[in-house]
């Protein structure tokens, strides 16, 4: 049997890159691929490793793509980087009849804030949640869905929630947090510090990811693949401490309090993360046997903290978001 011709577009970001190594270590579950990765050919944070067919096109431009590709046909094409709907239109007409299965990567996201119930399933509402990104993401896969049921375009949409690797710090302030904490600072937290989040490390993320690539159960079909660990916002921060090796000062503000100060964090905050989100994976564990998330955030704190301190470059403080954060603490802080 011939290998299954994969083609990534983009291949160098937090879960393009796992799915990238995950496919170059072979593992017997995941079947015989022969991948292709575009990508601009600019990151070196995660470069595309030796032994991968590279090629370097800009992917939302049709002249570049087929001076890249010319006329090659794929088993299956996954798109990493389409975030609005003309990016995504242009991968329907490029790819309709070229490929058997194409895999939208979209995110947790669009499912209405908040939920109606929970966990929430692949079938759960969904609804533009005020800010751009997921707005964007639930336009890419209404066009998408409607070429699927009216063309034939042989759509998988996947829904990620909250994707980190060693090189992230997985809330909105990044670095900045860890060098408050070592300066004696208070940390300032959405809320009460009590919703619950879902964080999946990009190694668990590209086991599912790469198991349903040219599955045809799920042409037609989204899949949501997430965490079974449920965390509280203070409990990743408190993570995050331990590993960093700090006694963790933590002040809560309302998510409308940290907004009119930081306002780029208001719509995120308020429409997004505030809300408890809890994820039914069973579908995916379905489609793929013997699949669960296998690294803890404990785990994954800590790998985090080892990347960053293994190079203080990396260790970047954002002065505006820590001089805000000076006022957000206020009098709470000690």
């Amino acid at each position: 049997m011939r290998p299954l011709r994969v083609l990534f577009l983009g291949g160098t970001g937090v879960i393009s890159a796992a799915c990238v190594r995950e496919i170059l270590a072979g593992e017997g579950e995941a079947g015989d691929i022969d991948l292709t990765v575009v990508t601009r050919g600019r990151s070196t944070l995660r470069p595309v490793p030796a032994g991968v067919r590279s090629l370097h096109a800009d992917v939302h431009d049709d002249r570049s793509m087929r001076a890249a590709l010319g006329d090659e046909t794929f088993d299956v094409v996954v798109n990493f980087i389409g975030y609005t709907p003309a990016d995504v239109k242009a991968d329907v007409a490029s790819f309709g009849g070229r490929t058997g299965q194409y895999v939208f990567i979209s995110t947790g996201s669009v499912y209405s804030r908040p939920a109606a119930s929970l966990p929430v399933v692949e079938s759960s509402a969904r609804r533009n949640n005020g800010f751009e990104y997921p707005l964007q993401k639930l336009r890419c896969e209404e066009l998408l869905e409607q070429a699927h049921r009216y063309e034939g375009f042989p759509l998988t949409i996947v829904r990620a929630a909250h994707v980190y690797d060693e090189t992230v710090i997985p809330n909105l302030a990044g670095w900045t947090t860890i060098a408050r904490w070592r300066a004696g600072k208070a940390m300032v937290v959405h809320g009460d510090g009590t919703s619950l989040w879902n964080l999946m490390h990009a190694r668990d993320f590209a086991r599912g990811l790469v198991r349903l690539l040219g599955n045809r159960h799920v042409l037609g079909e989204s899949v949501h693949i997430t965490s079974d660990e449920l965390l509280t916002w203070d409990e990743i921060h408190l993570s995050l401490a331990r590993a960093a090796g700090v006694e963790p000062r933590i002040v809560h503000r309302s998510s409308e309090d940290i907004g009119r100060e930081i306002d780029w964090m208001g719509p995120v905050l308020v429409d997004d993360f505030r809300h408890s989100m809890i994820y039914d994976n069973s579908k995916i564990k379905r489609l793929v046997p013997g699949f669960s998330s296998r690294v803890p955030f404990a785990r994954g704190a800590r790998e985090i903290l080892e990347w960053f301190d293994e190079d203080p470059s990396r260790q970047k403080i954002d002065a505006d978001l820590d001089a805000a954060f000076d006022r957000l603490v206020g009098d709470r802080d000690g």
